[in-house]
């Protein structure tokens, strides 16, 4: 290269030769200015562009400041990089239809995974534009998706207007995915999980009506694609801000288990089965009607009635149990007087996360570290209303907030569980209920120790309900209990 023609591209004078070789270059780097995409254009036409510039794959920057419609799902396939500069808007837009998501991995539909993901800096406007329509997978409905992915990032994500339809963000079955600096509000979960292994959720702010998190093995079936377990991964640095209504938890966190294909079966809507090596699923109305069902699903992929029963094929797979296990909770912040973390079972006309019978779905060592309640409101911060082995609480600042194992009747036996409290600070300054039982026959161990309690009137008391509750502590209150 002569010294002419280094001298005029690091003066910027040749930049057009420049960004039409990056254009054409795979893993290599484009402006998707270039291609069109504008905050002039239509929702039609920047989806056309912006669809072209990821389709280079490679590093894709969306660098000038404005307001850009969008008006259908732009298709992220691997080993693709979109960087969104500073006041950069992204605004769904309805000129040929409602649509869902805004990004979307290219392997959902066909179940294939995607690799090497990264999105940075994405502001999501729904403006109203908020939608349940299950095109390539049912049960999958965030406004940004991935569906079978692997080494995904999501970085600095924004989105002020979530409505009552669509998740901000969806996840189902992964590997080694991150999200982190995100500010969501609105009206339905913020951060959704399905299947997967590895992950780390951190320094998130939310504002929702429904769950800032969900952590969803078992869902409804219009709330995820797949059914399976959520493990080994990092919940930090959040806070769930106060609102006028609510809904939900800081984070649900869901299991679920079902059982083989049987003539004569009773199911409702989301029930599961597994039949012919797959699970199949109850896709009806949730108006709380039983069906009989007497003839076995077999169908390869898609739906089929039999009995008057709508059969989708979930997945290829003879999994019977699922919940959550191996995850951390630490530095979370509970501004909103509601439920901050259930460890959950759902029993109603949308779903029933356990079939009468089914293997029971022992959910196991979570670990809630430097919790802070930070309402005043006398409501549960942990509610545990299914089978787990451990639960550790650690440096947590508690008022008057209880523990509470519930039943939603599902099962006979919901296992023992050990309660580890270590290190927390009690804040209240009367005599409270720190553990409440109304499971019968549950049998709960807890151990305390290092506890400080900041008043002289605190004295903390348990209720067994039908349980036993056995005691080693060092709480006012529970220290001569046996």
């Amino acid at each position: 290269m002569s010294k002419y023609l280094f001298k005029a591209i690091l003066m910027g004078l040749l930049t057009i030769p420049v960004l039409l070789f990056s254009q054409t270059s795979n893993y290599g780097y484009a402006d998707a200015a270039s291609l069109g995409f504008s905050p002039n254009a239509s929702g039609i036409e920047n989806a056309k562009a912006l669809q072209k510039a990821v389709d280079l794959t490679g590093t894709i920057v969306i660098s000038v400041p404005g307001t850009y419609k969008l008006a259908a799902t732009v298709y992220v396939g691997s080993n693709t990089t979109l960087e969104f500069g500073n006041n950069v808007l992204i605004e769904k837009v309805n000129e040929q239809g409602a649509f869902s998501h805004v990004f979307l991995n290219k392997g959902a539909a066909t179940k294939t995974y995607n690799e090497h993901i990264s999105i940075k800096g994405l502001n999501i406007k729904v403006n109203g534009v908020d939608i349940r329509v299950f095109k390539e997978a049912y049960g999958l409905h965030g406004h940004l998706a991935f569906y079978y992915v692997k080494d995904l990032l999501v970085d600095h994500f924004r989105c002020m207007d979530l409505g009552k339809a669509q998740y901000g963000i969806q996840v189902c079955n992964f590997e080694d995915i991150i999200i982190n600096d995100v500010i969501i509000k609105g009206m339905k979960d913020g951060v959704h999980l399905g299947r997967g292994n590895r992950f780390t959720i951190s320094n998130g702010i939310f504002q929702t009506f429904d769950d800032a998190i969900a952590l969803n093995a078992h869902d409804y079936s219009t709330g995820n694609p797949e059914l399976g377990w959520i493990e080994n991964g990092v919940i930090e640095n959040c806070h769930d801000l106060d609102a006028e209504n609510t809904t939900g938890f800081f984070c649900r966190i869901l299991a679920g288990a079902w059982i083989d294909w049987k003539p004569g079966m009773k199911v409702q809507q989301s029930d599961a089965v597994v039949s012919n090596g797959k699970i199949y699923r109850v896709q009806a109305i949730p108006d709380g009607n039983i069906y009989t069902s007497n003839t076995r699903p077999t169908h390869e992929t898609g739906k089929q009635v039999l009995d008057g029963i709508n059969w989708g094929v979930v997945q290829k797979d003879t999994l019977h149990a699922c919940g959550v296990r191996n995850v951390i909770f630490r530095n979370i912040f509970l501004y909103k007087p509601r439920i901050g973390l259930s460890i959950h079972f759902d029993n109603d006309k949308y779903s029933r996360s356990y079939y009468p019978d089914a293997e029971i779905p022992l959910q196991e060592q979570l670990s809630f570290d430097n919790i802070r309640v930070l309402h005043n409101k006398s409501i549960p911060f942990l509610s545990i209303a299914t089978p787990i082995d451990v639960v550790t609480i650690s440096n947590s600042s508690i008022r008057n907030n209880t523990i509470e194992f519930v039943s939603n009747k599902a099962m006979k036996d919901y296992l023992k569980t050990t309660l580890n409290i270590q290190g927390c600070v009690f804040n209240g300054n009367s005599t409270y209920n720190l553990i409440t039982n109304k499971v019968e026959g549950k049998k709960v161990e807890v151990k305390t120790s290092g506890n400080v309690a900041l008043y002289d009137g605190f004295d903390a008391k348990v209720v067994e309900g039908g349980g036993k509750i056995t005691i080693e502590s060092d709480l006012k209150g529970l220290k001569n209990l046996k």
